[in-house]
């Protein structure tokens, strides 16, 4: 009886090979994981590696809280690297600043999308993470509102390395002043051959994908199911919806609904139609 009540109890643990991967796991999948057994969320608790580097990204970038995400990081125990947060709505500037006050060494602070930070809370934010020739290596602050042309270079000025360090091969800021309209954006360089253009997606049109510049040529605009731009070439190149025969751009996806028994999917528009059909 012994015996096979050990075997069972051996066989309830989980591989020790997927210890391995907790690392590699985005946070939702790893807090589901810490669900699945005691040991494996022994493990997952114990281990400070999963919990350096945290992105926060759907399906809980819109629940998440300023509360609950200070319980996530806490298990970094103040050696977070890497803090993503993309379009987590509810988090604060409060909550913000209360994380980098306990994790000063965070080298990558992203937070597109997170509509409730303000440019002075940014700004704080990265005077914190800056001080003692610490060095933020990058910044992504695209959709926070409100950024001018101030902000940007109060904070270009903050992350700039010195003269005697190395400078960052990329940009550390994913936006820019765009030289036609004169706001805050991200500002993209064509990648077409032998084209110049540079500019925000407001005043230059480009193809989600490639990001080929698509303006002056409306044979080139091709239809999709979401509201991105695409060029002939990426269009025949994604997979499309089975009744309407528009692809999804890669960003956007995830919003497939895919057919049972199949590999084709079906958009947004065309599930609404059938749905409504069948009711």
């Amino acid at each position: 009886m012994e015996e096979n009540k050990e075997h069972n109890n051996y066989c309830l643990e989980p591989h020790e090979s997927l210890f391995f991967v907790l690392s590699y796991l985005p946070l939702f999948d790893l807090l589901c994981m810490s669900r699945v057994c005691k040991s494996m969320r022994d493990a997952i608790n114990c281990d400070i590696l999963p919990w350096l580097e945290i992105e926060v990204d759907r399906p809980l970038s819109s629940i998440i809280t300023d509360d609950v995400l200070m319980k996530v990081v806490s298990k970094a125990k103040g050696k977070l690297r890497v803090l993503a947060l993309i379009n987590c709505v509810q988090i604060t500037d409060d909550g913000l600043l209360r994380i980098i006050a306990q994790n000063p060494h965070i080298c990558k602070l992203h937070v597109q999308g997170c509509t409730n930070l303000s440019p002075n809370g940014i700004i704080t934010a990265v005077k914190l993470l800056t001080n003692n020739n610490h060095i933020l290596q990058s910044l992504k602050i695209n959709g926070i509102y409100n950024i001018q042309k101030e902000d940007l270079k109060v904070l270009n000025n903050l992350i700039t390395p010195n003269q005697t360090q190395q400078r960052p091969k990329s940009p550390s800021i994913d936006v820019d002043v765009c030289p036609i309209c004169d706001d805050v954006r991200i500002v993209y360089d064509c990648t077409r051959d032998l084209c110049k253009c540079r500019g925000c997606e407001f005043c230059i049109q480009r193809c989600k994908e490639c990001g080929v510049c698509i303006r002056g040529n409306d044979e080139e605009l091709e239809e999709v199911a979401c509201e991105d731009a695409l060029c002939l070439q990426c269009w025949l190149k994604l997979p499309k919806c089975s009744f309407c025969n528009k692809p999804y751009c890669n960003e956007h996806a995830y919003k497939q609904h895919r057919i049972s028994g199949s590999f084709g999917f079906i958009c947004d528009s065309c599930y609404a139609v059938v749905n409504g059909s069948d009711t």
